[in-house]
Order: structure tokens, then sequence, then C-alpha cells
């Protein structure tokens, strides 16, 4: 019998164990407690990185529309990362399709902010409320037109 890992000690070690536990069904050594909170996490990871794609989206978009004398390829391919992460884990998690509608306005807050502080604009400089539809901010080929045309 292996040593039994605790979960603050050495997650990957717990991680591993546990998988070995439930491969050989030995339901009454497994750590349930911890084992729910981590797949309830898993959950959670999954909306936090859909928020935070849309979020870095967001901002690369503000960044096009209001600094068309600065923009790059790497814009281009953060724009485009972005939108391939919010794909494949919908993909993945298609209980997800409607998570970015749902976090569309508070993630256009947050890229608002960070886009006033990168740019040394004040924050009203930027629509209060999110410019652009989600089927453009996720559409492939969209780029949101300069301030000035």
């Amino acid at each position: 019998m292996s040593k039994p890992y605790q979960y603050l000690g050495d997650f990957n070690a717990w991680i591993h164990q546990t998988a070995e536990l439930l491969r050989a069904r030995r339901w009454h050594e497994i750590d349930v407690l911890n084992l729910i909170a981590e797949v309830e996490d898993l959950g959670k990871s999954e909306r936090r990185g859909i928020a935070s794609q849309l979020t870095r989206l967001l901002l690369h978009l503000l960044k096009w529309q209001y600094q068309p004398q600065r923009r790059s390829d790497s814009w281009l391919d953060s724009i485009t990362d972005a939108r391939t992460q919010i794909e494949l884990a919908i993909e993945d998690s298609p209980s997800l399709r409607n998570y970015p509608t749902e976090q569309l306005a508070e993630s256009y807050q947050r890229a608002r902010r960070q886009a006033a502080q990168q740019m040394a604009r004040e924050i009203l400089a930027f629509p209060e409320v999110c410019p652009y539809s989600l089927e453009r901010v996720l559409a492939e080929n969209w780029l949101p037109e300069s301030e000035m045309g």
C-alpha cells in the first residue's frame, strides 16, 4: 500500500494518488471532501479562463481602436490567440457557450480600466458600455475602426 499524501502537503502527489485510487475503485481510501472541492474548482477555472481571455481580447480591441498609430502584429496575435482560447474552452465545455455573453460587461470594464492605465488616458475616454457586440468581438477577422475613422 502506498503512503497516503496529504492534500495540502503535496498537492501533485495527492492528485496522482487519488487518480490511482479511483482507477483501483478503492473508494473508502479516497479523500472525498477535497476531491469534491477540486472538481468544483475545475469549473471555476474554466470560467476564469474565458473571462480572462475575453478581457485580454477587449483590451487589445480598445488599443487597436484608440491607438491606430501603435498597431502591431503582436496585438493581432494577442487578439487571434484570445479568440482561439475562448473557442477551445467552449469546445471542451459546450455548457459554457453562453458564458462570454454573461461576462461581456464585466470583462469590458476590466479591459477599459487596463486600457486607460496602459494608454495613460482618463477612463472616460472610453465608452462606459462595451461598444462592440459579442458576435463582432469573437468574429475571426473583425477589428474596430480607429476612433478618428
